[in-house]
């Protein structure tokens, strides 16, 4: 594992060098991003930077500066033989006071690159009793204030599952916690709409536009129940790529079935021609 915070690599990865006082860790203000990296070479940076910047103007921190951020990327993965690896992105809006007011100094900006076990290529997920709120005032940012998803995370572990997946406060199907949700019924594949309220996932929006032109692919929104109904189910995300999904609670899906197996080889297809689409 390598760490870089502020311009500068840290020789021992676990040393203290962020304030108690830093915005980040008193109330989680800040946005993150998760990059794959695959072989040495970091996968879609300029889409996850992009969304970075998205995140950090919706939530009001401001724009991290992106030059200083590559940097970052570029130190951390230099001289790590990393077969599979993550980059962990983190932008707070830097020291303040001990509540929910800002301060006023410079963003604290962090880079980790760390080996990674590559996710099964089949996983179970079971619901969760709880909501994620699409008209809240964190919906669509990938922010650091990750107490909701932890919390679902370890309720679905508890189970033996791999992930949680929970419906919006309409009770429509919404997301993972770190992840997009694809099904297939009547053999379409289907997504919920941003709208509901899920991450604008970078594999979710690869994932449409690689397979978009071979199957037949829509955005729609339905009751969570739709994933009992689904003849197939799918997780996309960062570490996993298109991940077949063979039990939902206790009921047990296809897994993979045609139309996954379909976008399988569509995305391993497509993921060789540029490291950066």
């Amino acid at each position: 594992m390598i760490a870089w915070v502020n311009g500068r690599l840290l020789e021992d990865p676990a040393s203290p060098v962020v304030s108690l006082l830093d915005h980040g860790m008193v109330v989680g203000d800040g946005v993150f991003e998760s990059i794959s990296v695959t072989n040495g070479e970091p996968f879609a940076v300029t889409r996850h930077l992009d969304r970075l910047v998205r995140s950090a103007g919706g939530l009001g921190i401001g724009a991290p500066d992106l030059a200083a951020v590559r940097e970052g990327i570029a130190a951390t993965v230099e001289g790590q033989d990393l077969g599979f690896g993550l980059i962990r992105v983190t932008v707070t809006s830097g020291i303040g006071p001990l509540g929910s007011p800002r301060g006023t100094g410079p963003q604290t900006v962090s880079v980790v690159t760390a080996p990674m076990v590559k996710p099964p290529t089949v996983a179970s997920v079971v619901t969760v009793p709880w909501a994620r709120n699409e008209k809240g005032a964190l919906s669509g940012l990938k922010t650091t204030s990750y107490g909701e998803n932890a919390k679902m995370i370890a309720w679905a572990k508890a189970q033996g599952a791999g992930e949680a997946v929970m419906a919006n406060t309409q009770g429509q199907l919404c997301e993972g916690t770190g992840s997009n949700v694809f099904y297939v019924l009547d053999g379409q594949m289907c997504t919920p709409t941003l709208a509901a309220g899920p991450l604008a996932g970078v594999t979710r929006a690869l994932v449409l536009e690689w397979c978009g032109p071979e199957l037949d692919i829509v955005e729609r929104d339905a009751p969570l129940e739709v994933l009992f109904e689904a003849e197939e189910v799918m997780l996309v995300g960062t570490t996993r790529d298109v991940q077949a999904i063979g039990r939902i609670d206790d009921h047990e899906v296809a897994a993979p079935g045609p139309v996954t197996r379909r976008a399988q080889e569509i995305w391993a297809r497509e993921v060789i021609v540029s490291n950066d689409p």
